[in-house]
């Protein structure tokens, strides 16, 4: 059949051969690596008792690094909060992906809707099949780490749907998680009839891991330089397989939201408006920056309560007065580890600027990054330290 008759709409994947080459290469490529099979074998054969006195990752990615208790840790401690970093991170990663994997297929459903975009959707479902492989392994070794030490959660959950907060550690209460759970609800329907808000997705997909993608990198050092990659602790081999299959993921959002876009007629006004409450809202989810976890956009007066009952627990066994003083230390006075959460924070911020420089519809609030720009150390520090009078009043 002439496939100008073929076609339903005016616009088709095909008619920008070098775009549909690169998707066609990166999901070949992903296929051909997938790490489903590692990870899931790793998961199984992850036991604490093997890899409880090795560093899983970086030292310097490591829970509360560079305040003081970081720098008054013993050896083992330091050991404990590098494993603790490794449970909290990817805890959160967890949160995002629950979310990848329905997104996934809603934007799908948009995309399907034009000629020619089977390639788009193939690979997304391989994505969303290695997700739920991520989730598992996170989910089983964190869960064993904090049953072993603490015999109920800390960083850890339940499983959860997407509707509920994304960040698990944050600043919101009822009326704004309502709100979030309708504005979501209208984008999974926007997102799976519209082929341009499909692809607009995964620019919001890109931005969200431009960060974890410079913070895996660095998780996935100690498997790559270990002389004996199978002795290496089992989390270690994990942060490997999951950041390869994720430079894959990162690379399906870069081409969907730069190069898929020109094959699509141009958005409309309606369109501009929700793509940009989207970028904006990715914003407002990334403002703040952690000292607990560097790297993770946490609202740390939230963690106050987790991070007072570890101290309060055997491992580090302080009594309620020190746990208390820790905290204040932690978290309300300058310290290493907080410029270095700020410089990780600029750091996103720029090259979320990046990313978004080359696309034609986000407005100037968003490719300034405003939002993001508003958060500073001397902010961080004012929340913390009215958090943490409250916090003292009820500790």
């Amino acid at each position: 059949m002439n496939r100008a008759l073929s076609q339903r709409t005016p616009h088709s994947l095909l008619d920008d051969p070098r775009a549909y080459a690169k998707l066609e290469t990166n999901y070949r490529k992903n296929k051909e690596q997938d790490h489903t099979p590692k990870i899931d074998d790793a998961a199984k054969r992850f036991d604490y008792e093997a890899c409880k006195d090795e560093y899983w990752n970086p030292e310097a990615y490591s829970l509360l690094h560079g305040t003081p208790l970081w720098d008054e840790a013993s050896p083992t401690e330091r050991v404990l909060l590098n494993q603790l970093y490794w449970v909290a991170y990817y805890s959160q990663i967890i949160s995002a992906e629950i979310a990848t994997i329905l997104l996934n297929q809603t934007c799908a459903s948009g995309l399907y809707s034009i000629e020619d975009f089977r390639i788009v959707c193939d690979g997304l479902d391989l994505e969303s099949a290695q997700e739920r492989a991520h989730i598992h392994a996170f989910k089983t070794i964190g869960e064993k780490v904090e049953e072993r030490l603490f015999g109920e959660r800390m960083f850890t959950y339940p499983m959860r749907t997407m509707y509920t907060e994304t960040m698990i550690f944050h600043n919101s209460n009822r009326v704004k998680e309502f709100w979030r759970n309708i504005q979501l609800r209208a984008a999974t329907m926007l997102t799976s009839g519209n082929a341009f808000l499909g692809c607009q997705y995964f620019a919001i997909r890109g931005l969200r891991t431009l960060n974890g993608k410079m913070i895996q990198q660095a998780l996935a050092q100690p498997y790559l330089r270990a002389s004996d990659k199978a002795a290496s602790p089992i989390p270690a081999q994990v942060s490997y397989f999951h950041f390869m299959d994720e430079s894959y993921h990162f690379n399906t959002s870069r081409l969907l939201s730069h190069d898929v876009l020109h094959c699509l007629p141009p958005p409309g006004p309606f369109e501009r408006f929700v793509a940009n409450r989207a970028i904006d809202g990715c914003q407002r989810d990334h403002f703040h920056f952690s000292v607990t976890v560097k790297g993770i956009f946490w609202y740390d007066p939230s963690l106050f309560h987790p991070v007072y009952r570890i101290l309060r627990s055997k491992v580090f066994g302080m009594d309620h007065a020190d746990a208390r003083e820790m905290i204040r230390r932690c978290y309300t006075e300058e310290s290493d580890g907080l410029h270095e959460a700020y410089r990780i924070h600029a750091t996103a911020a720029e090259s979320y600027r990046a990313y978004v420089e080359p696309l034609k519809y986000p407005n100037a609030r968003n490719r300034d990054m405003a939002v993001m720009a508003g958060s500073t150390m001397e902010r961080y520090l004012s929340d913390t330290r009215r958090a943490f009078a409250r916090f003292e009043g009820h500790a």
